[in-house]
Parts: C-alpha cells; sequence; structure tokens
C-alpha cells in the first residue's frame, strides 16, 4: 500500500496568526510605520536639528515670529567658553551641545582693515541698529587659520558667516520651530512611554490581586479604583506638583501615569475573574504552587494580547494630556519644548503673521501621532480576535 504523500498540516501558534492579521491591516501598518519614524527623530534628537543646542533654546530676538522658510545672514561670534570645549557625542546626542557662540543675524558685512562691520537685522516695524565693530581676531577660534589681516578675513568669511534658513520659520524667541518639533517628538514618546509604563505596573499589580484573591481584597481594590478614577487628571497633578514642591517633566510623567492606570487594573481584574475558573489554574492551586507563580506565571501570560491592546490606546491618551497640561502650563516647564506649551505660545501670538503657523504645526504633529497610535491600537485588537479570519492572498 502506498504511503500517503499529502503532507501534514502544520501546527502555529496564536500569536503566529495575531502578526498575520495585524500584517493584513494596511492602516495599522501605515500607524506603525508612523510610529517608527517618530522613534527615529526621537532617537536622533540633536543629531538632526538645525539647532543642536540644549533645549532648541538658541533665539534670536531679532527674528522672532518670522513664517517658513525665512533666511538671513547670521553673524557667529565666540562665547567667553570658547570653542575648545569638546563635547562627549553620547552627551550631545542626549542632552546637546552647550553654545559656544552667540549669533547675531545681519543685513550686511563689510571689512575695514583688521576689523568687520556688520548692519545688523532689522525687525519689523522696527529702526535699524547701529552698525557694529568686531576685530578680526576675536572671531577667530583658538584652530583658526591665517595669521595676518587676508587669513582672518578669509577665516570669517568661510567660518562665521553664513546663512541660515527656518524652514519651518521662529517662534516669539526667535528659536527655530522645526527644532523644537524635533526634540517635542522625544518629549511626548518619553512620557507616553513611562505613563504607560506606570499605569501597567500599578494597574496590573492592582487588578490581578483584587481579582484572584476575591472577598474584601477585591473590595478594597474596587474601592481605590473607584476614587481615584472619581478625580480629574488636572487636579491631581496640581496635588502632585504641590505635593512634591516642583513641576516639571518628571511630576507631569508620574501624574499621567498615575490617572492611567485604573482602566488598566479593571480589564485585568475582569480577565483574572475569568481565567481562575479554568482548570489548568485550579490544578496549580492544587499542586500547591505559590500564589504569586499562579499569578504571574499562568495568569498574566495569557493576557499578553489584551495589555498590549490597552497599553497603545493609553500611549495616545497620555500624548493628549501630556499636550492639554502643558498647554495650561502644568505639565513640562520652558524652556523645554513640549507641543502642547507650542500651540498655547502659538495661540497667544494668533494676530500675528506667523501665530498660525506656530499653533498648526504642534497641532498637526499631535493629531498624526495620536492618529497613528489608534490605527495601530485597532489592529492589535482586531489582530488578537480569532473570530476575524486570516486572508491567503
Amino acid at each position: 500500500m502506498a504511503a500517503s504523500t499529502q503532507p501534514k498540516p502544520v501546527s502555529r501558534s496564536p500569536s503566529y496568526y495575531a502578526r498575520q492579521r495585524l500584517f493584513q491591516n494596511k492602516p495599522a501598518m501605515v500607524g506603525l510605520l508612523v510610529i517608527l519614524f517618530a522613534v527615529a527623530v526621537a532617537v536622533a534628537g540633536y543629531a538632526i536639528m538645525p539647532d543642536p543646542s540644549p533645549n532648541a533654546n538658541n533665539g534670536m530676538v531679532q527674528i522672532q515670529k518670522k513664517q517658513p522658510g525665512f533666511n538671513t545672514q547670521v553673524l557667529h561670534i565666540p562665547t567667553a567658553f570658547g570653542t575648545g570645549q569638546k563635547t562627549n557625542p553620547l552627551t550631545a546626542l542626549l542632552f546637546g551641545k552647550p553654545a559656544t557662540h552667540t549669533f547675531l543675524p545681519i543685513e550686511g558685512y563689510s571689512f575695514r582693515g583688521d576689523s568687520l562691520r556688520v548692519q545688523p537685522f532689522r525687525s519689523n516695524n522696527a529702526m535699524a541698529d547701529q552698525e557694529r565693530v568686531y576685530a578680526l581676531r576675536d572671531l577667530v577660534d583658538e584652530d583658526g587659520e591665517g595669521t595676518d589681516s587676508e587669513g582672518y578675513k578669509a577665516y570669517v568669511e568661510a567660518h562665521k558667516i553664513s546663512r541660515e534658513t527656518f524652514w519651518l520659520g521662529t517662534d516669539k524667541a526667535g528659536r527655530d520651530v522645526l527644532s523644537r518639533l524635533i526634540l517635542g517628538t522625544r518629549i511626548s514618546l518619553g512620557i507616553g512611554f513611562v505613563a504607560v509604563l506606570i499605569s501597567l505596573v500599578v494597574g496590573v499589580t492592582v487588578g490581578a490581586v483584587g481579582g484572584y484573591f476575591g472577598g474584601w481584597v477585591d473590595k478594597l481594590m474596587l474601592f481605590l479604583m473607584t476614587v481615584v478614577w472619581s478625580v480629574p487628571g488636572i487636579m491631581l497633578v496640581i496635588a502632585i506638583s504641590l505635593a512634591l514642591d516642583s513641576k516639571g517633566a518628571w511630576v507631569a510623567f508620574v501624574a499621567v501615569g498615575l490617572t492611567m492606570w485604573v482602566e488598566v487594573a479593571r480589564v485585568v481584574r475582569g480577565q483574572v475573574l475569568s481565567l481562575k475558573e479554568k482548570t489548568y489554574i485550579e490544578a496549580a492551586q492544587v499542586l500547591g504552587v505559590p500564589q504569586y507563580r499562579v499569578i504571574f506565571f499562568h495568569l498574566l501570560p495569557n493576557m499578553f494580547g489584551p495589555l498590549i491592546v490597552i497599553a497603545t490606546a493609553n500611549f495616545a491618551s497620555a500624548i493628549l494630556i501630556e499636550a492639554g497640561l502643558s498647554f495650561l502650563g502644568l505639565g513640562v516647564q520652558p524652556p523645554a519644548p513640549s507641543w502642547g506649551m507650542m500651540v498655547n505660545e502659538g495661540f497667544q501670538l494668533i494676530g500675528a503673521r506667523a501665530g498660525l503657523f506656530l499653533v498648526v504645526l504642534p497641532s498637526v504633529c499631535i493629531s498624526v501621532l495620536v492618529l497613528a497610535f489608534n490605527l495601530l491600537g485597532n489592529g492589535l485588537r482586531d489582530a488578537y480576535d480569532p473570530k476575524i479570519p486570516i486572508s491567503n492572498a
């Protein structure tokens, strides 16, 4: 009798089918690509910013509130710190490079002997500043080329005078909007990650303990969830700020995380109440498996899918909450750039020519990133639904 040539069916894990459903969801893939692009921008940070100074805070008041595409000549004037300072590459990537120059927008310049005469940029509706004179030797760095007047002139023209373009314009302090938007990506993703991490740790712990032990422990956890759920997020931020006598990014991180754990706890509690009646849990209890191992090694791994979905949704919510708090002045504090704070600055300048751009640009960034997380969250929800078929195309 001839052996059967029919191939044996391949056994796949549930996670394999979840990935297949996710990959076939085009909106979710678009959202994932946007998120990966935002993460790449946040990681690169200062390395790709036109203004790599800490917090992108290098402002030139002469060119404040300029529209996108504005360009001008800029004179680089060495500061007392000099240019001999060396910055660790990792430190520069994480925190930026300390400014070794001040920058002066100019309309024109000329050389006269051993000096440079410049005409500062004239702001809108403002009288022109008086001509300024700088000794060429004072503008040359320690490693500068040339030791005579002609050598100094060539060096200054090549290294100390440049034409700068502000692709997205400048804000009310004359700072580059593009650089602050790029750095704002790092703050938004950072606060989302920390807030989601805090909400998962607290929510999973409270929900798992309440759902598993039941009785008065469950009632206590439900009471705690109800109380926290009833407190507005802004009030909690104010309370934490007063308790810690501080306002800043890390306070906003903690406050946003502590306002989001209740939803996680409710989902985990419901899942635990359902799963703890399963046969394999009863078998583990009969065999004397410690309760913490039953919770963390038998119950929680079976909630991986729902937790990923809720974490993705909370990531989007955290970005919105942080933007709202920063808009109200309760979140990230100046000079650190936050998209919500940038919207507030633009809102105060609605009457100015560049006010519209200062409102629209960070608002679009917030909307696109939140939409990306929502699309990915919807895709993950469908991916972990076994009732949705997988296309063979």
